[in-house]
């Protein structure tokens, strides 16, 4: 399994959603969708708009953990 964990990058980086909409033009709703762990996939494009918004690496938003 996949974990998004979106909600803990933004916790450090004291970034609310509507910010971090802003920083990289994703927009809240799928932010949203990416931090709730309901996204079935999620594009490269994405990711690395969130990681340089974020100042992290994709290692830090994805993790894998066995079911």
């Amino acid at each position: 399994m996949i974990i998004v964990n979106l909600d803990v990058m933004m916790a450090r980086r004291k970034t609310s959603l509507n910010d971090l909409s802003a920083k990289t033009g994703i927009s809240v709703t799928n932010l949203s969708i990416l931090k709730t762990n309901k996204a079935k996939a999620i594009r490269f494009s994405t990711l690395e708009s969130a990681c340089r918004a974020l100042d992290c690496q994709p290692g830090d938003i994805l993790e894998f953990r066995e079911k």
